[in-house]
């Protein structure tokens, strides 16, 4: 029996509200892997938020691919992963405000935009096409 997603289920649940934990190649160390926002839509790219100077921003410029999982925190325990090439870009206040309200809801999400230390100047889109994924459902026992 074979627990692994189908192309449309992992699509579904990866479009659905949870955080990701995103891994960054270092050189020298094991990946920096950290909790982080996202979003995706059924058959396009996944994208996340982040400062061009954190951690985050400047390991980016170092590698050309980065994985993110997604998963549930209670059973039946099911995950997605997805690996591939990305691209970066300036975010936009319009962008970082939809992030905001997708995980804080529409009050605390506007707050949370308007309230940010530079109104989202210096971050950055990384849009992530995946290639390879992972999924797991123990639903399909």
């Amino acid at each position: 029996m074979s627990l692994t997603m189908s192309s449309s289920e992992r699509e579904l649940f990866l479009s659905a509200l949870h955080v990701g934990i995103i891994s960054i190649p270092r050189a020298t160390k094991g990946p920096l892997t950290v909790p982080i926002w996202y979003d995706y839509r059924p058959g396009g790219e996944l994208w996340v938020i982040t400062d061009a100077d954190s951690i985050k921003g400047k390991l980016l410029t170092k590698t050309s691919r980065i994985s993110l999982c997604a998963q549930t925190e209670t059973a039946p325990y099911q995950y997605v992963s997805v690996e591939g090439p990305f691209t970066t870009r300036p975010s936009t206040q319009e962008e970082l405000l939809a992030m905001a309200v997708r995980y804080l809801g529409e009050e605390q999400g506007k707050a949370y935009a308007e309230n940010s230390a530079d109104g989202g100047e210096g971050s950055i889109v990384v849009a992530i096409a995946p290639e390879t994924w992972f999924s797991v459902d123990y639903n399909k026992m």
